[in-house]
């Protein structure tokens, strides 16, 4: 049989009085996720938009999500001074979208359809779901802002499959597990 919870977390822990970073993001690429654009469009007027998969829920009343972003991204400042974001939900026919906004330059939005939502921060066509907020929080997260944002609006396609992020690769959903 395979090693218990205590061992299996032990492993690593135990191998080094070091803190293995490269090991701690392997071990967190266990955790599926979906895969989101954030976007805004910065006091300049210039969009900016960054993949991401630390998106979550955080309150519903009053309704609430929040992102990160890492404080070496080229794009902090004009977050930091954004009106209103568009969080965008990919679809699993969106991996090039995904890869696009990864990269910390060149032109991203060649080509990219979308329309603006709330104070003009993009919303991307063919998102599975779209957040439209304005700020509420920014928070010290190590290495990385945590943003909190109030949703404004949101809509949704009932029918699109998400795209998963997964031990470093992109994922999709296979089959729907029955019901208990």
């Amino acid at each position: 049989m395979g090693q218990t919870m205590s061992e299996a977390s032990i492993s690593v822990a135990a191998t080094s009085d070091a803190f293995d970073f490269r090991a701690f993001r392997r071990a967190l690429g266990h955790f599926a996720t979906g895969v989101a654009v954030v976007t805004a469009r910065a006091e300049n007027g210039e969009v900016v938009g960054m993949t991401m998969s630390s998106f979550n829920s955080v309150s519903l009343d009053p309704p609430l999500v929040l992102f990160s972003v890492a404080r070496s991204a080229l794009s902090l400042p004009a977050m930091l001074a954004a009106r209103g974001y568009g969080v965008n939900v990919l679809g699993r026919d969106q991996e090039d979208l995904s890869n696009r906004f990864s990269k910390a330059m060149g032109d991203k939005w060649s080509d990219v359809d979308h329309v603006n939502g709330h104070e003009d921060a993009p919303l991307l066509a063919g998102a599975i779901a779209h957040f439209e907020c304005a700020p509420y929080a920014h928070h010290d997260g190590g290495d990385h802002v945590i943003f909190l944002a109030r949703v404004v609006r949101f809509s949704n396609d009932e029918e699109g499959d998400p795209l998963v992020f997964f031990r470093g690769r992109y994922r999709g959903l296979a089959t729907d597990l029955p019901s208990a």
